[in-house]
């Protein structure tokens, strides 16, 4: 195996869980060339990841002007292996054409029977695994077989070449650099704004300095919220390209945010990292938690079956700012004791 394609083109928390599979491959294949295809907007992240020596840009390769400058850009790579991730026809039909000896995929497409020649059976929408965990089972036929523990997973991203940028915000050593993501782009259940707003209450001004991030139209779902806090908190709503904001991530302390994104950024980085979650399978912790040294969730104990129905989702709303809270204080407190 000296060329291994990684093929995941859906959203960054996604993405963010897959590297591990990249930590992995460079360890049973240390001389292998590692190519991630992806979304063009996860870019940045990929550059950042130690483990991928290249990445190739799906959205590019679609807008070729036809099938045979697609299969010109594969045939160059010269890959061995391609690991269907997150599964996508017209690439698993690409990935055939091109003839790439090895094509790994689920065995739950049924188009995946028609292009790939290894199929994995389980199942993820019932298994427990986390979805780190479930995505390595697709190196199976690689011989990679066993389990690996989340523990394990969580040091493996790699993503140690983050271009040093220019601070967004002074230097403040005195104060715990906290960032709040409200919002999930609709891919998460969410904790609501009152309870951000409760949070920042609690959380002694001389001691965090709080930054709101979020793309621009999050920042206009949230401008009550942002105009009420203007004094306690830096909005950063739609002012970061990825890039920034994952530089800005790296330098801040700690997180509190739904399953999204940039919940996992942090997680990767080593930041103290708190996920919100609904207690319903498949987005239960046991599936999405953030995987990190400092990572955490909270999460009701409790059945959330009656949620399904609707977008609001009462079992998330009921977990309390003082909870969360009290994780950020015990956190600081537990790093005043190491630094004494």
């Amino acid at each position: 195996m000296k060329r291994i394609i990684i093929s995941r083109t859906d959203n960054l928390g996604d993405v963010i869980l897959t590297l591990p599979m990249a930590g992995i491959l460079k360890q049973y294949f240390p001389d292998s060339r590692i190519i991630f295809l992806g979304k063009k907007y996860t870019k940045p992240i990929i550059d950042a990841c130690v483990h991928v020596d290249e990445f190739l840009d799906w959205e590019a390769l679609k807008q070729m002007p036809d099938a045979g400058s697609r299969m010109e850009v594969l045939e160059r790579l010269k890959p061995d292996c391609i690991l269907h991730v997150f599964p996508v026809k017209d690439i698993e039909k690409l990935a055939k054409k091109v003839e790439i000896p090895l094509r790994i995929g689920t065995s739950h497409r049924v188009y995946s029977w028609l292009y790939c020649n290894k199929l994995v059976h389980y199942s993820r929408k019932h298994s427990n695994l986390h979805e780190a965990q479930l995505n390595l089972k697709l190196l199976k036929p690689l011989n990679i077989t066993r389990e690996f523990p989340v523990s394990e997973i969580a040091g493996l991203y790699g993503l140690t070449k983050i271009p040093p940028a220019p601070p967004i915000l002074p230097s403040d050593p005195g104060r715990i650099d906290l960032i709040l993501h409200p919002k999930s782009m609709g891919s998460a259940r969410e904790w609501g704004m009152d309870n951000f707003s409760r949070l920042i209450d609690l959380l002694p001004e001389d001691k965090y300095r709080i930054s709101v991030t979020g793309t621009r139209e999050e920042g206009e779902m949230m401008k009550d919220f942002l105009f009420q806090h203007k004094n306690r908190i830096h909005d950063l709503t739609g002012k970061l390209s990825l890039a920034e904001f994952l530089s800005f991530i790296n330098n801040c302390d700690a997180i509190v945010a739904a399953s999204t994104g940039p919940l996992h950024i942090a997680a990767a980085l080593g930041k103290r990292a708190i996920g919100i979650y609904a207690p319903m399978r498949p987005i239960f912790p046991s599936r999405w938690a953030p995987l990190g040294t400092n990572a955490t969730y909270v999460v009701l104990d409790k059945k959330c079956n009656d949620c399904r129905r609707t977008k609001n989702c009462e079992c998330i709303w009921a977990i309390t700012p003082e909870e969360v809270a009290g994780k950020l204080v015990n956190w600081r407190k537990s790093e005043i004791v190491k630094s004494e």
